[in-house]
């Protein structure tokens, strides 16, 4: 039985890994009709809908949009809204959806906290030595562009919703992304978390 439950995982493992190296060469026109269900919350060119909650997915990595929404498929990821828009998407789908939004330009979100801003430019670019916080431009790059396929673009990504996820690998109720992002935001008080969420919303 362990046996087989590790050969499912492996291959399931498997699976997305072949998706997100397929994502670069999805069909765009494809992926925009797919995606008309997607206007609602992420807006009609993917810079994010009226609550701020919600992510920006223009310019997104695409080969992180592949894994994120088979995560939701798996029940890898929990969220239950795209859980249940995830389960109808088949593999071609969600590499077509990733290739349109990759497509679009992001905006940048305004920064509105100097303050916070200069705090969070600090860690982003330096991390804190003494709590054992990395600097997040070691995966995100120095501009938040993101190291495909496994580091997603933070560059002008909702601050609201940025503080969100980070919150939440800092509690573990995200777990689908390794252990990375879990031990880094566990290392982070509430307040370095806003900083670097502020800083990275008007990095472009």
């Amino acid at each position: 039985m362990k046996r087989l439950m590790s050969m499912t995982v492996v291959s399931g493992l498997w699976l997305v890994l072949a998706a997100s190296a397929q994502a670069t060469g999805g069909n765009v026109a494809a992926g925009q009709a797919k995606a008309a269900a997607c206007a609602g919350c992420h807006g009609a060119d993917g810079n994010g809908g009226a609550d701020p909650s919600w992510p920006k997915l223009a310019g997104h990595v695409p080969e992180y949009i592949v894994k994120q929404l088979s995560d939701f498929k798996s029940g890898a990821r929990k969220e239950p809204t795209m859980s249940a828009l995830a389960a109808t998407l088949s593999t071609t789908d969600m590499i077509n959806i990733a290739a349109y939004y990759a497509s679009l330009p992001r905006k940048p979100s305004a920064a509105r906290n100097a303050e916070l801003v200069k705090q969070g430019e600090k860690l982003y670019r330096g991390g804190n030595a003494k709590t054992g916080v990395s600097a997040c431009m070691s995966c995100h790059g120095p501009s938040g562009h993101g190291i495909p396929p496994r580091f997603p673009k933070v560059s002008g990504q909702s601050a609201t919703y940025s503080v969100q996820q980070m919150l939440a690998f800092k509690a573990g109720t995200r777990t689908n992304d390794g252990e990375t992002m879990t031990r880094i935001a566990f290392r982070m008080s509430e307040q370095e978390i806003k900083a670097v969420a502020e800083y990275m919303s008007g990095l472009h």
